[in-house]
């Protein structure tokens, strides 16, 4: 039975929740959260243990964060639906931008920008406050499992001026086109990437990295910037931009994606630390065990780094 019915459902929402004040949103999206956190049950303990293993901090600590995120996950919800509001003209009224001037010199080397970030604060945003600053934005995205998720995020995001690509080959070709007309391709790099991601140190365990930004920062020799938003005191937002950095070519193309990958993870790393009410902790970020996997991975890497030097 098709659930475009739920598509439509969420469009009528929207149309309400754009009628309110922002206060109100954000009033009714903690309620909103408050309700999610006591209903979510698995996701709260998932949450709970990560976040108490990967900082070593007590219980009640942890609790104390992880009830904050779901408030703010249900702030998010709601402002995602908002998202027809924002206008070039009133974005800066509900998000700042620190640090512009990293992002906009990058940008004008025209060989595109990597942009990093994570699922932290309201993601969406981030991309919708720099797209109606100006910046010339692109993202390769993964498919929500429900289809009708999926389109009404693409038409928002599409939107406020953001060109979609969704996970794979052809679409890959195209975000590469994005990067070769001096765009600047979005890269949600905290996930885990399965078995053919990169298996580096995250939190304090081995997890599975995707690769993709540092790929695609090799081939086009565009540089890296990383971008994070997080939530103001008193209401709103402000995006974090910080120094853009380089893959470094030694001569070592395994070593050199590994190193820049790394350093990526430790910006997210560091980014969530700061703000580790803000991440989404019960993300299955290690679901890829760090087992045969990796094994086979690190023989494939030492048997093509025999093959370099035999060469």
């Amino acid at each position: 039975m098709s659930n475009v019915w739920q598509y439509y459902l969420l469009k009528s929402i929207s149309r309400m929740v754009c009628l309110l004040p922002y206060s109100w949103v954000l009033f009714l999206g903690r309620r909103l959260g408050r309700l999610y956190y006591h209903i979510a049950a698995r996701q709260r303990r998932r949450a709970l243990e990560q976040m108490q293993e990967s900082l070593g901090i007590s219980y009640e600590e942890a609790s104390r964060n992880i009830a904050s995120l779901f408030t703010k996950l249900g702030q998010t919800f709601l402002e995602v639906l908002y998202t027809p509001v924002l206008k070039v003209e009133n974005v800066h009224q509900y998000i700042s931008i620190e640090n512009r001037h990293y992002l906009s010199q990058a940008v004008e080397q025209g060989r595109g920008v990597v942009l990093l970030t994570a699922h932290i604060g309201n993601w969406e945003w981030l991309g919708a406050a720099l797209a109606m600053d100006g910046f010339p934005m692109a993202a390769v995205i993964k498919r929500q499992p429900n289809d009708q998720h999926t389109r009404i995020l693409n038409e928002y995001r599409e939107l406020v001026g953001i060109e979609i690509f969704s996970r794979g080959t052809a679409e890959l070709v195209s975000a590469a086109k994005a990067l070769k007309q001096g765009k600047i391709l979005g890269f949600l790099a905290d996930q885990d990437a399965g078995v053919n991601g990169l298996f580096i140190e995250f939190l304090g365990k081995m997890s599975s990295t995707p690769t993709g930004p540092a790929i695609f920062a090799k081939k086009f020799k565009a540089p890296v910037v990383p971008s994070f938003i997080v939530r103001s005191p008193e209401g709103g937002h402000r995006v974090l931009i910080g120094e853009p950095f380089y893959y470094e070519d030694t001569g070592n193309e395994v070593e050199d994606i590994r190193n820049l990958t790394i350093k990526m993870t430790q910006i997210i790393e560091q980014t969530i630390r700061q703000y580790s009410d803000e991440w989404l902790w019960f993300q299955k970020r290690w679901n890829t065990a760090y087992t045969q996997v990796a094994v086979k991975q690190e023989e494939s890497i030492g048997g093509k780094e025999r093959v370099g030097k035999q060469a």
